[in-house]
């Protein structure tokens, strides 16, 4: 019997790569999407890529291109996994509608629509599907009220999913990560950060009930769940919203 097969799309972001090499450590092949396909050439360099499909995952046609590239060269497909995704923050009143439906688009439509492309071939191996959301799709962030649409959207679309898919046996079920130590956050602090992203990282720490001792998540803690998640041992779990956040949507 071959190896089954995942698909990761953003899958040369700092989350995305470590989930695609969690996989591969784990004796599956991988498949990876992304639109910067020169980064997809580097992690390819690392990671034995069954399929390499640069892709702009922001059109419903592209994504089922990628689906039928990815079927194609490896025959299968027993998880996907959605981890594009982009960050832009500010107050509603002045938020840009370019900005707007970039979010909407990268967070939200992408998955959906990739999913809709995979879910033929997930009912063939009764596979599973796992979207990467946010701790800002569980609760309201500050100054960042439209990536909180975009990852609210994206993980009640997955439970929704999870009701569609269960008498297939599919699963579908979502990571919700706190601040991860990715390109994303960087971007996020210098972009964001007043000049100052040191300070920046520390604002989002603080918040953090570890105190002095807070840190970020890091990607390959990600990687580690999301990879339980897709395993036959976890056939019962669907429909799920996992934190990985240091208990900060525990509550206060």
């Amino acid at each position: 019997m071959s190896a089954p097969v995942v698909l990761v799309t953003g899958a040369a972001g700092g989350m995305g790569g470590a989930i695609a090499r969690r996989f591969a450590a784990g004796g599956w092949r991988v498949a990876a999407t992304d639109l910067d396909d020169a980064a997809l050439s580097v992690l390819e360099a690392e990671v034995p890529l069954v399929a390499r499909v640069p892709a702009d995952l922001r059109f419903a046609e592209a994504c089922h291109g990628v689906l039928g590239e990815t079927m194609a060269r490896a025959g299968r497909l027993d998880a996907l996994v959605n981890a594009a995704g982009v960050w832009r923050e500010g107050p509603v009143e002045s938020f840009t509608e370019a900005d707007f439906d970039l979010l909407i688009a990268v967070n939200l439509k992408s998955a959906f629509f990739m999913c809709a492309a995979a879910i033929p071939a997930l009912r063939a191996t009764r596979g599973a599907i796992v979207n990467i959301s946010s701790d800002a799709g569980r609760h309201g962030n500050v100054g960042a009220a439209a990536y909180c649409a975009s990852k609210g959207g994206l993980t009640n679309f997955t439970k929704a999913l999870a009701l569609d898919l269960a008498p297939d046996l599919v699963r579908a079920n979502v990571v919700s990560p706190g601040d991860t130590a990715t390109p994303m956050l960087d971007f996020q602090a210098e972009r964001y950060g007043g000049g100052d992203p040191a300070a920046y990282k520390a604002a989002l720490l603080a918040r953090y009930p570890q105190g002095t001792r807070a840190r970020f998540v890091r990607p390959e803690e990600v990687a580690e769940l999301v990879f339980f998640l897709c395993q036959p041992t976890a056939a019962a779990i669907t429909g799920a919203d996992y934190s990985i956040d240091f208990g900060y949507t525990a509550g206060k």
